[in-house]
């Protein structure tokens, strides 16, 4: 690793990162493998984690790589690997293998995808969600390790709406994953959010790394309480209820599995040697208590009572490893004298009603008929709460969107369209692969419907060059906010949740800065500096300082890096709230080259974006502070603020876990890492390369 790129530059790795990469390496080489679930918080650094492991499994075993991630993030994944570890890959573009040095190899169908070139071969989500033919061949292979980002995608279809969320279906991701576990010796779970709204959430992750009969290390064998009973087990740990304190039910927690010597307590140590069990059997015999001496048991009952088993020795405690920025910057390393990661500070703007825009003139009067166009809509249309309110929240990110989306909903009348997925597709920009839900059943719009909506075109129309958000993007680029300077100098990243206002706002800002490239970043082919580009050549540009100001959608909140630029302006607020903090994300992270940054939240007053801030604003910081993240599923916060209906609302907000059952235990006891400089031998670099070189036939 030392040899590595990312040492011989001096970037070097942070402690977090260090001991992630050891304790994978350690684990893969033993019994039942590397199965974790790594969710440190955005800008902590997962990809150089997991791809650091997978070289070192690489090089250790004969098998396969198979790194799984949203299309987005393919090529991404491919040029850390190659710039930061000297690491070759190859990506299946649903057509043939392209190398690390964009070489596409010939291709006799799909069945090529099982010749990948290279010994790291990457794919898309995609292929598993649309259940496509080349996910069912990679089901063939065995695998060294099996990587996947973004690991939240795969869970349960819509839980909240099963009595028994246990039974829900799992979507195509999570059901793929469960199959292709038994195919790999490791896999390495990557999610900033392992939890949006149900602990069982976390509960299908780990399940997955636990299913091989190799790995009962992770929740013990199919008769133990955290598979049988996992609500049970779950409401143990979050402390909803009392934990079992008979010794036959003590035995049964502890035993099945029963914690490795590698988890640095003293009590196990000491048990496993009296007993002279080796951490390769994970499940103690359940008579064997019974023959234990007085002494012996007590030593059970101290781990149990003492070290509070259940809270700080659980299998979620164990296989999800998670950190915060928060504690990382804030605590010092005893052994170096400094904080374990450089602090970034956040200063954040438009959080007050000073700073929020005025709803006046024509925006009031188009605000005050989308809402009555929001109430007729909604009250004799089964979801018509969602695109009623989605025409409020378009209008609340520019005219042009709300004059889009107007257009549109007329233009069903006429085209007879009977489903919203097509509407939805084009003002989203977000790469979900797995979207294919239809939100609507809107059929035709009355008469009183049609006129509120050509009122509203009439005076969107007229006044959409006269935008109150994108004057205010443009002062604060050319002027900042109070007196910190003009953001355009500091590079600044520009997010909307619609393509169509990312572009507008692009096109505007490229008219009046002239003296700079204004660059535009969004899904599938639409990313450019207003001439054909893509979006590997814009990410270069804005790493060599050609491009400081960057316009795009949510197609870049995950995954990108941005380091070179230390200000972000929402231009809307999202659906969506975890993806505020991956748009922060792509700026507050390791390499960041300010001390500070600075983030406009833009939003009207007395907007329905305004009324659920101000709803919400109390109750997701104390999510927040207990998850690290924002969950996802709080859409219905939304529609019911826009219907006026708060005690909804509240509900929504309420469903939400008050508590976190998952305890992050890097905080409480922080692991020590090897000296990785005193070694004083490395690999040779011709030898490494020829390993990483072999395709998969060769294997």
């Amino acid at each position: 690793v030392i040899e590595s790129p990312v040492y011989r530059q001096e970037l070097g790795l942070w402690e977090h990162q260090k001991y992630f990469v050891e304790l994978a390496f350690r684990e893969h080489k033993k019994k039942g493998g590397a199965r974790f679930l790594l969710a440190d918080a955005v800008g902590l650094g997962k990809t150089i984690q997991l791809a650091m492991s997978a070289k070192l499994m690489a090089l250790y075993g004969d098998k396969p790589i198979l790194v799984i991630v949203p299309k987005t993030l393919t090529c991404q994944w491919q040029d850390e690997l190659k710039t930061l570890l000297d690491m070759p890959s190859a990506v299946w573009t649903g057509r043939s293998s392209a190398d690390e040095n964009g070489f596409e190899y010939p291709a006799d169908g799909t069945r090529s995808i099982l010749k990948c070139p290279r010994r790291v071969g990457i794919v898309s989500q995609g292929l598993i969600v649309r259940k496509s033919e080349a996910a069912e061949l990679l089901k063939q292979i065995r695998y060294e390790c099996i990587i996947l980002d973004e690991a939240h995608r795969a869970r349960r279809e819509h839980p909240q709406k099963d009595p028994d969320m246990y039974k829900a279906q799992p979507n195509n991701l999570l059901a793929f994953l469960n199959e292709i576990t038994f195919q790999t010796k490791s896999l390495l779970l990557a999610t900033a959010t392992p939890v949006q709204m149900y602990p069982i959430e976390a509960f299908d992750l780990i399940n997955t790394l636990a299913l091989p009969n190799e790995a009962d290390k992770v929740l013990g064998d199919k008769y133990s309480i955290w598979r049988k009973r996992p609500q049970t087990a779950l409401d143990y740990i979050s402390g909803n209820v009392d934990i079992p304190s008979t010794e036959s039910e003590m035995w049964e927690i502890v035993r099945n599995p029963f914690p490795q010597k590698s988890e640095n307590n003293r009590r196990i140590e000491i048990i496993r040697n009296q007993l002279d069990i080796s951490d390769d059997t994970a499940v103690l015999p359940q008579s064997m208590y019974g023959e234990l001496r007085l002494s012996q048991k007590q030593k059970i009952k101290e781990l149990y009572f003492d070290d509070n088993f259940i809270k700080n020795h659980n299998p979620y405690i164990r296989f999800i490893i998670r950190r915060t920025r928060k504690f990382l910057e804030e605590t010092i390393n005893p052994e170096t004298g400094e904080y374990y990661l450089e602090k970034i500070d956040v200063e954040l703007f438009g959080e007050n009603d000073e700073e929020a825009l005025e709803l006046m003139g024509y925006l009031f009067q188009a605000y005050t008929i989308a809402e009555e166009f929001c109430s007729l809509l909604s009250s004799r249309v089964k979801g018509g709460g969602f695109m009623s309110t989605l025409m409020l929240k378009r209008i609340g990110s520019t005219m042009l969107a709300g004059e889009n989306t107007a257009k549109k909903m007329l233009s069903w009348t006429a085209e007879g369209k009977e489903r919203l997925k097509d509407l939805y597709n084009d003002i989203f920009d977000e790469d979900d692969e797995d979207n294919e839900e239809e939100r609507s059943e809107i059929k035709e719009l009355t008469k009183e419907e049609i006129e509120c909506l050509e009122k509203l075109i009439k005076v969107l129309k007229y006044n959409k060059d006269t935008d109150p958000k994108y004057e205010r993007v443009l002062s604060i680029l050319q002027n900042g906010v109070r007196d910190e300077g003009p953001w355009k100098d500091k590079g600044c990243i520009i997010f909307s949740q619609y393509y169509d206002s990312v572009k507008y706002v692009a096109n505007m800002l490229s008219s009046e800065i002239k003296d700079m490239k204004i660059g535009l970043y969004a899904g599938g082919d639409k990313s450019g500096i207003f001439i054909k580009e893509t979006k590997e050549n814009i990410k270069k540009a804005v790493k060599n300082h050609e491009i400081k100001i960057l316009v795009g959608t949510d197609a870049a909140s995950e995954g990108l890096n941005l380091q070179t630029l230390s200000t972000l302006i929402n231009l809307d607020l999202p659906w969506n709230p975890t993806r505020l903090e991956q748009r922060k994300g792509r700026i507050q992270r390791i390499g960041q080259i300010s001390s500070k940054i600075l983030i406009y939240n833009m939003r009207y007053k007395d907007s329905v974006e305004d009324k659920v801030h101000k709803k919400l604003s109390d109750r997701l910081r104390s999510i927040h502070d207990m998850f690290g993240q924002i969950p996802e599923v709080l859409e219905d916060v939304w529609i019911a603020m826009a219907l006026n209906d708060e005690k909804r609302a509240e509900e929504a907000i309420n469903k939400v876990p008050k508590k976190n059952p998952f305890e992050i235990k890097y905080e409480e006891n922080i692991p020590k890492t090897e000296d990785w400089q005193a070694c004083t031998f490395v690999l040779d670099k011709s030898e490494k390369l020829k390993e990483l070189l072999k395709g998969w036939w060769n294997i």
